[in-house]
Parts: structure tokens; sequence; C-alpha cells
């Protein structure tokens, strides 16, 4: 991979921030948009600017053809069967919601099992605890081994002829734990479950074949591959997503109306409810293309080089605490001992550095790792060696500047 042709794509990293040249890492949180992606979507607000799968005109048809051609693109990358098979929605979040409001509260009862791990993100966590809740069934966790992974005994072990769905995470925000699907999805079949996939931070850093991996529904957001925000995707088998209810109501994803019912659309329409989100549809379809056209797996190895180089650099660090496994997703996140996470990040910026600093939305998992909040840098395909060796002269800068705290 060629870093500085690829960095020239992200015209927002040509710039400075207090006085230093920018230097982004924290694109697990949202990711920058290359020139393609910004320009399909402007694009579209010139040319083609238009509601769609309604007008006959030529506006209203060039749009309908964009947006039906993006889904097309995000069928082929995920490897789908079918383009009914891939709803647009807002992002990850929104579409673990349409699965455990419109499928699993359809079918859970009491007695019935949800099994999830403590190293989700709130979106694979709180749309879980409401499930049950509403429906009466009980959620279960996997247990953590100490270096944040889980290992399939223990999947084994909890996982039970009751269990109706799992949820689990492709690669932990915080972790960087990369937990193996296919196999946990063989549990869950085996014991007549399914698995609903967090997939917001994997399919933008590696090969991601839903018909491979056996997933039943699988979900991810557009905004961290180098897409717009406010656009994602909800891949379902399709005989799920047909017994899958929709959320949301009213036009485009009707067939007929009466006075007293309605009936819905085919897949995946039925879904997509009002106007939808064109120009990120459009967007998303572009970053589909550029990650492509750069390789998958090429970015899959370009982040892992860069995953082990910041590893072994702040290992060289005193006084640091690294958390999660060795082998690892593309971020590393960690505390300066005694120095807060926000103070961290704070002085970091000051240096052009932007890091992530909090509970990263999980916070189950911070109160595992017995602390409040942690920092994280993550890392993709603009980044490069000399962004890391930025990060550790500005952690070292950090410990000389709350350097009583270490004496």
């Amino acid at each position: 991979m060629d870093i500085k042709a690829i960095r020239e794509m992200f015209p927002i990293l040509n710039q400075e921030v207090n006085g230093n040249p920018l230097v982004y890492l924290d694109s697990s949180a949202t990711s920058q948009k290359p020139l393609p992606v910004i320009e399909a979507v402007d694009e579209y607000y010139r040319m083609d600017n238009s509601n769609v799968h309604r007008g006959v005109h030529t506006l209203g048809t060039r749009a309908t053809d964009k947006y039906e051609g993006a889904r097309e693109k995000v069928r082929a990358f995920i490897n789908a069967e079918s383009t009914a098979q891939v709803i647009f929605t807002r992002g990850t979040t929104t579409s673990i919601n349409y699965v455990a409001y419109g499928y699993a509260r359809q079918k859970l009862q009491p007695g019935d099992e949800i099994v999830i791990t403590p190293m989700e993100h709130h979106s694979n966590i709180i749309p879980w605890q409401q499930a049950a809740a509403a429906t009466g069934a009980t959620l279960k966790y996997i247990p953590l081994q100490d270096d944040g992974t889980i290992t399939l005994e223990d999947v084994r072990n909890t996982v039970t002829e009751n269990t109706k769905i799992v949820a689990i995470t492709h690669v932990s925000n915080v972790l960087g734990t990369i937990n193996p699907i296919k196999e946990i999805a063989d549990i869950t079949h085996d014991n007549g479950g399914i698995i609903v996939v967090d997939g917001a931070q994997s399919v933008p850093h590696m090969k991601v074949d839903v018909v491979e991996l056996d997933c039943d529904f699988y979900a991810f957001s557009g905004h961290k591959m180098g897409a717009p925000t406010g656009i994602g995707v909800l891949y379902g088998k399709k005989e799920l997503l047909e017994e899958t209810e929709p959320v949301e109501f009213g036009g485009e994803m009707i067939d007929f109306v009466n006075l007293y019912d309605s009936t819905w659309k085919e897949l995946p329409w039925k879904f997509e409810g009002g106007t939808p989100i064109i120009a990120g549809a459009i967007g998303l379809g572009a970053a589909v293309d550029f990650l492509s056209d750069i390789g998958m797996n090429n970015i899959y190895e370009h982040d892992k080089r860069l995953a082990n180089y910041a590893m072994e650099k702040l290992n060289t660090i005193e006084n640091i605490s690294i958390y999660g496994p060795n082998e690892r997703g593309a971020l590393v996140t960690f505390n300066l001992d005694d120095v807060h996470p926000h103070d961290t990040a704070t002085v970091l910026d000051s240096e052009g550095i932007a890091v992530r600093a909090g509970h990263h939305c999980a916070q189950p998992l911070m109160k595992w790792l017995n602390v409040a909040a942690t920092a994280r840098a993550s890392f993709y395909l603009y980044n490069s060696v000399e962004d890391i060796d930025a990060l550790v002269d500005g952690l070292l800068k950090t410990k000389e500047y709350f350097g009583n705290v270490f004496e």
C-alpha cells in the first residue's frame, strides 16, 4: 500500500491542529472520508437530488439507480447472496435495534436465553436488556479471560438449548479482541439459536464474508469505513428477515394501505420506511469501491502491522497499562498510571494528536477492567508508523507534564 498516495485522498488530514500536523488516531470512533466519497455525495446533491423509487422523471431514475447500485456494491462487499438481504439503516445501533425489536420480541418467551459478552458496546447490550425485560427471557454473559478474550469452551458452557440468541461483537472497540465468529455461530446453531454480530469494528478493517461466517444477522456502520455518517447496514438471512417485523411504519415500506390494515413491501424495502438515506447510501457505495480498489486483505495486513508496532512501542513506556490481547484489531487502549485519560488526551491534542478518552460506550467492560475510563488510539489505512511515533513522543511529554505523579 502506498500510504502517502492514500493520505492524499483524505483532505482533512492536510491541516494543522494547535500548530502541529494533525495525527488522527480516532478511526474506531469515526473514520475520515476520502475524496471519491465526498465527490459522490456532492455529485448527488448537485446533479441527481431527488427521491427514490417514486418519480419517473430523469432525476428520480438516476437517484434510484445510484441508491440501489450502492446496495448491490454492499451485497458483493460482504458476499451476501441477494440484495434483498441488505437493509440500509442509520448505523450499527439502529441495525441491532431492528433485530432486538422486530425479531427478538416476536420470538422470545420466559425461559429463553440471550447470550452476550461483557466486552460489548452499549448498542449491543441495552437492546438485549430491553428485549429480555419485555419478554421474560434471561440475559447471560460469556465470561472473559484475563486478557479480554473468550474461549470456545466457555461459549459451549454458556450457550444451551434454551439459548435463542447470541449477540456478540466481531472486534471489540476497546480491547481489539477478534472473536471467532464462525466457531461461535456453529455452537449457537448446534443449540438451535441464532447469532447476531456487531461488525462495526470489523467490516472497515478486514474481509467479511457473511456466508462463510454463517451469521444470521450482521450489523455495521458506514462512517467507520470512509462513508458518511448516518448510514449503516443490517444483513440478515432471508428467512429470518421475512420473520422480522418492521420497526418504522409509513411511506416507502408499504405495499397497500387500507383504512384499517396495511401490507408491507417485499425485502429489503419493508424496513426502509420514509425517504431513505439516499446520499449516505451513495457515499457508502463509493466507500466500498474505494476500499475494494485498495484491497481489504491489504488493509487488514497494514492495520495489523500498525497495531503490532504500536504495542511494541507503547510497551517501552514506563508506568503504562495496556488492555487487551496481543493479537488484536487496529487499536490500542491504555492508561498512563495515575493520569486521567482525559488529561492524557488533552495533552496529546495540544500536540495535534487525536485519540479517544472515556468509557467508549462500554461501561460494563470498564468495570471488568477496574478502571473508570481509558485512552484509545485507533488506526486505519491512512495511518503510518510515523503517526505512532508521534503518539509515543506525545505520551512521553504527557508523563513529563504530569511528572510529579510518578515521583
